[in-house]
């Protein structure tokens, strides 16, 4: 139940917002449900994470393959230790976000630009008081302060983090880490078997656009912008019933 002081509360009032999400919720139940998932799950979440860093590095500039070269990339080498500390629900990543969001984000910038910063600025959110405060809100929410349907919170926590580009660096992999976490911890996709990533890839012109139009605030990009992020979770989860009838029939 959404509180009527829950500030996120009116996006489910958006054209379309709470249809999408509630789409989002349906397939991925039936992606976790899937006969190879009931036990083999492990092998759907390592197969999704790699897709997921892939995309999720091609987003940031990194390789548009994964092949022996690519694990020299510092985008795609980041954004897959990013993928893999998530990969199947398991980390510690998961408790430290539902109880300590900040330290989460920090953690995941420390594993996306481990290659591309020095270690003074690793997990040190920059730009001022102001990023800061945005920052403690997007805490606040994630702790308590909002019911509103998870592929919704995703959306808003990715959204923010495009808008605030916090630590100047990967912060494109730490947002959409942040997303993927968000949908874990809530069980949403509690194995993290859903690939939005590759959504955003192959519509990065839009997607960009999107990320856009969300940071400028207006109720026609914010819209937008959740509908984009709820297909692509969407699209996200009939990728992950896919890699699960591949499953099946080895």
């Amino acid at each position: 139940m959404i509180t009527t002081d829950d500030p996120l509360a009116p996006l489910l009032e958006l054209p379309g917002v709470a249809e999408a999400s509630e789409k989002v919720r349906d397939e991925l139940a039936r992606a976790l449900r899937h006969k190879t998932n009931v036990r083999g799950w492990p092998v759907s979440a390592a197969e999704a994470s790699l897709r997921a860093a892939r995309a999720s590095s091609v987003l940031d500039g990194g390789p548009t393959s994964v092949d022996a070269s690519a694990a020299a990339n510092p985008v795609f080498a980041g954004a897959l230790r990013v993928a893999q500390a998530l990969e199947g629900g398991q980390g510690s990543l998961v408790e430290v976000w539902r109880r300590a969001p900040l330290q989460a984000l920090a953690r995941l910038h420390v594993l996306a630009a481990a290659d591309l910063v020095d270690e003074d600025h690793l997990g040190r959110p920059q730009g001022g008081a102001e990023v800061g405060r945005r920052l403690e809100m997007l805490a606040d929410l994630a702790t308590g302060g909002t019911n509103v349907a998870a592929p919704v919170f995703a959306a808003v926590v990715h959204g923010e983090l495009l808008t605030l580009a916090p630590f100047g660096s990967a912060d494109g992999v730490v947002a959409r880490g942040a997303a993927r976490l968000v949908t874990i911890a809530s069980g949403l996709d509690r194995r993290g078997l859903g690939v939005p990533e590759v959504t955003w890839m192959r519509k990065s012109g839009e997607y960009r656009q999107a990320a856009r139009d969300f940071a400028g605030g207006s109720t026609a990009g914010v819209t937008q912008w959740l509908l984009l992020c709820c297909g692509a979770m969407h699209a996200g989860a009939l990728d992950a019933l896919g890699i699960a009838e591949a499953g099946a029939k080895r």
